[in-house]
């Protein structure tokens, strides 16, 4: 556990704290719905994200909403929203910002970039070249950026939301470890059932329905300190542990799940436990968090690839090899 954590744990959640905090989860996901026509989960996980204070990579195919679904959820949020579309001519300034000269003045000023807002879609961020992909790192690792060698604080809370296409291979720049690291969530979104797609057909051209603003930036935050006093069991904490060192032992894997990893899934049950209204982390939110918090910060082998060995697929052995002790 971390000192924020450790220091959050002394608080005792009250009843009335969780119920809000879980009808506030219902308010957001319920937005989402209004716009995103696909399984519950994807709006589960981009809540859990949020309350989680963590950032979430969006992975498909072109054409499955992935867009559509950060901006619904940004519309559901009363906060500074900005979208950078990623290419391969972006620089790192683009991101960040600049200091541009004013005539009448004659004097710098700074002239800040996209990246200075409270929501931050990246679309196609593996199309970022790699000087601009270190931007983005430090923005989302530390919450700050770095112009002309002056050190700006991002506002807070800062949560980017990328999206990327898996099986692009033409213009892109495939993420380094370090990068899918900092992400807390990974969304695989595939494509929707047939029933969804006929039901998306027989709605096009109609107009699209209007989102609320149902949560602000200090109810954001507030919830964000919530769900770092809900309680971690001893017990829950050796079975992270446990499944952690499981991903490591794999002889398919050249990195497990790292210790960050570790606190990283502990954060996200902490949140989904509060969105569920409950103020203690239940195994269940780390069975059912490992796989997308987990399986993008794994490594294969050559070997495991060649064989068409999945992350994900090592992530479920060791939830069915490890057993839960709750003693």
């Amino acid at each position: 556990m971390t000192e924020s954590n450790t220091a959050h744990a002394s608080a005792v959640l009250d009843a009335a704290a969780v119920a809000e905090a879980m009808a506030d989860g219902e308010r957001v996901r319920a937005a989402i719905r209004r716009v995103y026509q696909g399984p519950d989960a994807v709006a589960e996980l981009l809540v859990v994200a949020l309350v989680a204070g963590g950032h979430v990579l969006l992975e498909g195919v072109p054409g499955v909403a992935k867009t559509t679904t950060v901006h619904a959820l940004a519309q559901a949020l009363d906060a500074p929203f900005r979208r950078i579309q990623f290419t391969p001519d972006l620089l790192p300034s683009d991101i960040t910002g600049t200091h541009v000269l004013d005539m009448r003045t004659q004097t710098f000023t700074l002239h800040k970039g996209p990246l200075f807002a409270n929501i931050v879609l990246g679309d196609e961020i593996n199309r970022a070249p790699p000087k601009t992909q270190s931007a983005l790192l430090e923005a989302m690792q530390e919450a700050q950026v770095t112009i002309e060698g002056k050190t700006l604080a991002l506002p807070e809370p800062f949560f980017v939301l990328a999206t990327q296409n898996p099986v692009e291979q033409e213009g892109v720049y495939v993420l380094p470890e370090a990068q899918l690291d900092r992400f807390l969530i990974r969304i695989v979104m595939g494509y929707p059932s047939a029933a969804l797609e006929e039901r998306m057909i027989a709605t096009h051209g109609s107009a699209a329905p209007s989102v609320p603003a149902v949560l602000s930036l200090a109810r954001i935050a507030s919830l964000v300190a919530l769900a770092r006093s809900v309680h971690i069991g001893a017990a829950i904490t050796r079975y992270v542990v446990a499944l952690a060192r499981a991903t490591r032992e794999s002889r398919h894997v050249e990195l497990g799940a790292s210790p960050r990893a570790s606190l990283a899934l502990v954060r996200a049950a902490q949140a989904r436990a509060l969105l569920g209204g409950r103020d203690h982390v239940g195994v269940e939110d780390i069975r059912t968090l490992a796989e997308p918090v987990w399986a993008h910060r794994l490594l294969l082998r050559g070997a495991a690839i060649i064989e068409g060995v999945e992350a994900r697929a090592i992530v479920e052995k060791a939830l069915r090899d490890v057993a839960y002790d709750p003693a």
